[in-house]
């Protein structure tokens, strides 16, 4: 037996699709939600990131805007920059592109921008809200999560849940919103001892912990649900083949573009045993972007009162 896939490429398709709906909705009562996208320096990822985000407003009908500030650029200019669109009512969503450069104070830029406009769901009230389990702006990863769970139909009630990791990110706000939907949850990370006798115990495990391919089938309960959250390059070519056994075409990857992506989950191990599983890619990462788009729709209506 196999595991059934996860596929977040059908599901981020489906989200986008309820979004572009909201969006048309919106406009028949003169609202039109806008994000603004702000990229300090050039790595190429974020670039990469940064030009998906902004595509996919242009798909969807949401008004974007792209600022792109120099790999110099201080902390002070940073916040300027932020201020200024804190105050811009055209805009309803702020996001401010990870990592920045190491001489700007990243945390004082997070929390600079205000709650209502914080589609990442960084912002400490944001948190607090969200540790509270109130209505709040929340992270997009681990909101993606709960989303595909939630459209393959996957029950969370009741369920024994299992993180590995304890990021800000992904691992504590999906460990929460799993617990709000009470499931029973733990989490695990790098100093948890006798980490695979608890993972065989969850009936949903979420791998966020940043590691190739480390969630072997050993970790995983028969007929479990696994979630990858992870997104490792892998460039050496004898690894490659290790994780990817037979599949010429993944390990060609190494070869032909450098490198190739790889979840937390030794995939083709784990599928003999999982009962659901994503893969990576075209797995949570799709449903990143789609969550994104969603905060930015729930921005605009929180923002103006609209139900």
């Amino acid at each position: 037996m196999t595991a059934a896939r996860l596929d977040g490429t059908v599901i981020a398709g489906q989200i986008k699709q309820d979004v572009a709906t909201e969006v048309a909705r919106l406009a028949k009562i003169g609202v039109k939600p806008g994000l603004a996208v702000v990229l300090v320096g050039t790595d190429p990822a974020s670039q990469v990131y940064v030009r998906n985000k902004v595509r996919t407003c242009e798909q969807l009908g949401i008004y974007s805007e792209k600022h792109d500030l120099g790999a110099e650029t201080t902390t002070e200019e940073l916040l300027a920059l932020v201020n200024r669109l804190n105050g811009d009512d055209k805009i309803d969503g702020i996001l401010v592109q990870l990592p920045l450069p190491k001489q700007i104070e990243s945390r004082t830029i997070l929390e600079a921008v205000v709650p209502e406009k914080d589609v990442d769901g960084f912002h400490p009230i944001n948190v607090g809200r969200l540790v509270m389990g109130r209505d709040s702006l929340v992270p997009c990863t681990p909101a993606g999560i709960i989303e595909m769970l939630d459209r393959s139909e996957v029950t969370i009630d009741g369920k024994y849940a299992v993180v590995i990791g304890r990021s800000d990110i992904v691992g504590k706000p999906v460990s929460l919103l799993l617990l709000h939907r009470n499931a029973t949850v733990t989490i695990c990370h790098s100093r948890t001892k006798n980490l695979a006798e608890i993972t065989r115990q969850a009936d949903i495990l979420v791998a966020a912990i940043g590691r190739p391919a480390m969630v072997t089938a050993e970790y995983v309960k028969p007929g479990a649900v696994v979630i990858d959250v992870g997104m490792n390059r892998v460039d050496d070519i004898e690894q490659a083949r290790k994780i990817f056994r037979n599949d010429e075409k993944r390990i060609s990857d190494v070869t032909a573009k450098g490198y190739a992506l790889v979840g937390d989950v030794d995939y083709h191990g784990v599928n003999e045993v999982a009962g659901l599983l994503t893969p990576v890619p075209g797995g949570v990462g799709q449903l990143t972007i789609a969550m994104l788009m969603e905060n930015t729709i729930k921005a605009a209506k929180l923002r103006r009162g609209i139900s």
